[in-house]
C-alpha cells in the first residue's frame, strides 16, 4: 500500500469556525461579550471541581475568573473584603 495514498491532509481554518449557539430559550441569554455575561443560566455545574459552563460558552471559576468562548481569559474579580 502506498503511504502517500492512505494519508489525507485536512486543513482547517479556525477563523470560519463558528460556536454552536447553545442558549435555545427565550428570553436569549446575554452574549458572551456582554457587560452582564454572567447572568445566563447554568448548563453544567461542577462545585466539587470548581467550575461552571454557562449557556452563553463561558466557563466559570469559582475564584470569579472566566474563559470567554474565542479563548480569553478573564482575571477573578472577587471584591477583597477587609477588616475595619
Amino acid at each position: 500500500m502506498n503511504s502517500s495514498s492512505s494519508r489525507r491532509t485536512v486543513t482547517v481554518d479556525t477563523t470560519q469556525r463558528k460556536n454552536p449557539a447553545m442558549c435555545q430559550h427565550q428570553p436569549a441569554c446575554p452574549t458572551s461579550d456582554s457587560a452582564d455575561r454572567e447572568a445566563a443560566r447554568l448548563v453544567a455545574h461542577h462545585p466539587e471541581q470548581g467550575w461552571s459552563l454557562l449557556c452563553n460558552g463561558i466557563l466559570l471559576f469559582e475564584d470569579t475568573g472566566e474563559l470567554l468562548p474565542d479563548g480569553q481569559i478573564i482575571a477573578p474579580h472577587r471584591q477583597v473584603m477587609t477588616a475595619a
